[in-house]
């Protein structure tokens, strides 16, 4: 299974888990959009790498999110809100976005990585 809260506690909890550089949340089923396939393939690029980096609270390349932005990230962590990273890849902006926590479900049910134009 995981070893990850659906929510936290506090920041405090978050935080110890990025110094010990374990996954912050689930992914659920991932998916990802033709031209975010396109962009990864002709970068040679392994999607794995950008959903590591957004998993465990890396959620953009510098200047990519404003720190609004990267706020709403960590308190959607508290709150099972939705998350949202930005990257580039070979200069290409790419958004790796996972669903709220689903109350039904118990869990985020999907994670998907696509270009901000088809978003």
């Amino acid at each position: 299974m995981h070893d990850y809260p659906l929510t936290y506690s506090s920041p405090r909890e978050v935080g110890l888990r990025r110094l010990a550089h374990r996954p912050l949340f689930g992914l659920g089923r991932v998916v990802a959009t033709p031209g975010a396939l396109n962009t990864l393939a002709t970068a040679q690029c392994n999607p794995v790498r950008l959903l590591q980096r957004h998993q465990h609270g890396d959620w953009c390349d510098t200047g990519e999110l404003c720190a609004d932005d990267k706020d709403a990230n960590d308190r959607a962590l508290l709150t099972g809100g939705r998350l949202l990273s930005v990257y580039r890849v070979d200069g290409i902006r790419l958004y790796v976005l996972t669903e709220a926590v689903n109350e039904e479900s118990g869990q985020r049910d999907s994670s998907c990585i696509l270009l901000p134009s088809e978003y």
